[in-house]
């Protein structure tokens, strides 16, 4: 089936097949939170990205091959919420950014800097370091040598706007300027973004209203 992105909180995983690798988001907890599923289609290997809530939806989905690694994309408490009970039923290897790291209350294994690799069997991540939401956020990037890249973007980047900077000014200045050089300066219109909450979009439908978010201050 075509891959939309459209999941509801209750409801089936929606699976994107890539050529090396599978992507299944299934949304969860009461802040209707996306958690990503990578599973590398050459070795098997599996990465989770935000053990948000429901351990339990998230541990059916992620099946008896288990997980290698889970990231959390950045220290809120509804991005963590399963966290520990997934690492205590896999041994998971848990990343986090290096700046969000002490705001995470299960132990982070790897801290995550700015241009690190995270793999997930023969699939490479990038991790780009994102400041203004939280102080170590940090977004996935999948150059996918057979098509267009692949963003996880935590809280940093939605449809329609970066995220919540919590009226601070220059926390929102800092976030959209990474947010520009590291993403929409470095990756193409065609990059698929699959954000922490919500539908996904791609960086070509958002980057002619970065003027707008600029202009308007959040």
């Amino acid at each position: 089936m075509t891959y939309s992105g459209t999941v509801k909180v209750g409801g089936r995983a929606d699976v994107h097949e890539l050529t090396d690798l599978m992507i299944s988001k299934v949304a969860v907890g009461p802040m209707n939170n996306n958690a990503y599923l990578l599973r590398c289609r050459a070795t098997g290997e599996q990465l989770l990205i935000d053990a948000a809530n429901e351990a339990g939806t998230l541990l059916t989905l992620i099946g008896e091959d288990s997980i290698a690694s889970v990231v959390t994309t950045h220290r809120h408490g509804d991005h963590w919420q399963a966290l520990g009970e997934v690492v205590a039923a896999t041994g998971a290897r848990t990343y986090a950014g290096r700046f969000d790291a002490e705001g995470i209350p299960v132990p982070t294994d790897v801290l995550v800097e700015d241009g690190d690799t995270i793999g997930v069997g023969q699939v490479a991540l990038t991790a780009r370091h994102l400041t203004g939401h939280t102080p170590g956020s940090i977004a996935l990037v999948y150059d996918d040598p057979h098509g267009a890249p692949h963003l996880f973007t935590g809280d940093c980047l939605f449809p329609g706007g970066v995220g919540n900077t919590f009226d601070d000014p220059e926390a929102f200045v800092s976030l959209l300027h990474d947010v520009e050089t590291k993403l929409f300066d470095a990756l193409p219109d065609e990059t698929w973004v699959y954000p922490g909450h919500g539908h996904d979009t791609t960086l070509g439908d958002e980057r002619p209203r970065l003027p707008e978010w600029r202009a308007r201050g959040w």
